[in-house]
């Protein structure tokens, strides 16, 4: 007998795809029980994404969407006043350029949203479903751990719902409070079957974007939001792809490796440079890109060089995503340490509105323990 949550999901599918009216396809079945290879016939990315432009983080992701509906016509993307641009503009005129029935607002139900894009997916639609905030998706928590990620393993790879993408904006923002300023990445990362994947800038932006919606697995997308409108980067206005899983070195270093994601990457830069400029302590700083699956290979290389790690993000120290990276790379990389792998995270706490500033893994923090590292 079917369980309510995956009647709901297929209910709400079926239900879309009448009204999408978008040409649904047929579901490969040969699939491996927890990640494959696609089947989705879309738009090859382009190996030359022609001429650049200066972009904002939330302009990146609005031309990525774009390039995915303009080369895969069943794609689609809804989720809490979307049809207008979003609270963050992020999906501003792609209503207007593909019209009703494949940009459209949902009611402020995000199990029921969630719920839809399972549907949809498993259906043969690709749906990029947007969370206005990362709060918020713990409403849809259900359907994505345990409808969206298992549902290619229950079936034996008869079906999937890896054409679903769920983007959302995380993070602290400066005067969020408790209900805006979360990052919930590692309540994912503990899930077979879900990709996590958290973007730090507008080119890496785009580009992971566009990999995580062709990619065919279900993906949560979160975005740093008090990135959307600060960053500016070149980038290409075509189609292209950042490879999912592969780190990113931003900073080549000798003395200490240091690596994060997302919103973190920039406090980790001032760290970093303060060290060398204060300390004559050489950093290298890596960007994960993604959580899940994330690059193990390249985050041990640094450390068998440097002998030091340190890993910080926002989210609280206790079972945040770096104590995972530290167990790995401890297993990995034991008879190269020269000294203790430090975490620098948020408290074991609610996310505080007044103390935020006190509660923030910031640069000083990173750059303390960059030195307890290096001069343990």
């Amino acid at each position: 007998m079917l369980s309510r949550a995956r009647v709901s999901s297929v209910m709400l599918g079926s239900v879309a795809l009448r009204l999408l009216s978008s040409s649904s396809r047929r579901v490969s079945g040969a699939c491996a029980l927890r990640c494959s290879s696609s089947s989705t016939q879309v738009a090859a990315p382009s190996t030359d994404a022609g001429e650049t432009e200066l972009m904002t983080l939330h302009e990146a992701l609005n031309s990525a969407m774009d390039v995915a509906m303009a080369t895969d016509s069943t794609a689609c993307v809804f989720g809490e006043d979307v049809a207008f641009g979003g609270v963050f503009r992020c999906t501003m005129g792609l209503r207007d350029k593909y019209g009703a029935e494949r940009v459209f607002n949902t009611p402020l139900c995000e199990q029921g949203i969630a719920a839809l894009g399972v549907g949809l997916a498993s259906n043969g639609t690709t749906a990029i479903v947007e969370m206005q905030f990362a709060d918020y998706i713990f409403p849809a928590f259900d359907q994505l751990v345990n409808e969206a990620a298992k549902y290619r393993y229950r079936s034996g790879g008869q079906f999937n719902c890896g054409r679903l993408t769920v983007r959302s904006p995380y993070g602290a923002v400066g005067h969020g409070g408790l209900y805006h300023s979360q990052s919930p990445e590692a309540y994912f990362a503990h899930t077979p079957g879900l990709k996590v994947v958290v973007a730090s800038g507008p080119y890496d932006a785009k580009g992971l974007l566009l990999a995580a919606i062709r990619d065919p697995n279900p993906v949560i997308y979160f975005e740093p939001k008090r990135f959307y409108r600060s960053q500016k980067e070149e980038v290409p206005v075509g189609n292209y792809e950042v490879p999912l899983g592969k780190a990113n070195v931003i900073r080549q270093g000798s003395d200490v490796t240091v690596v994060g994601w997302g919103a973190q990457m920039q406090v980790l830069g001032e760290a970093c440079e303060r060290a060398e400029s204060e300390m004559g302590i050489s950093c290298e700083l890596i960007d994960l890109r993604t959580i899940v699956p994330w690059d193990a290979d390249t985050v041990a290389e640094s450390v068998s060089r440097t002998g030091r790690l340190v890993v910080s993000h926002e989210a609280p120290r206790t079972g945040g995503f770096a104590a995972e990276i530290t167990a790995t790379i401890q297993e990995r990389c034991f008879l190269n340490l020269e000294a203790p792998i430090q975490r620098v995270c948020g408290y074991d706490t609610p996310f505080p509105l007044v103390f935020e500033r006190l509660y923030m893994p910031n640069s000083l923090k990173v750059l303390d323990a960059i030195q307890d590292s290096r001069h343990f």
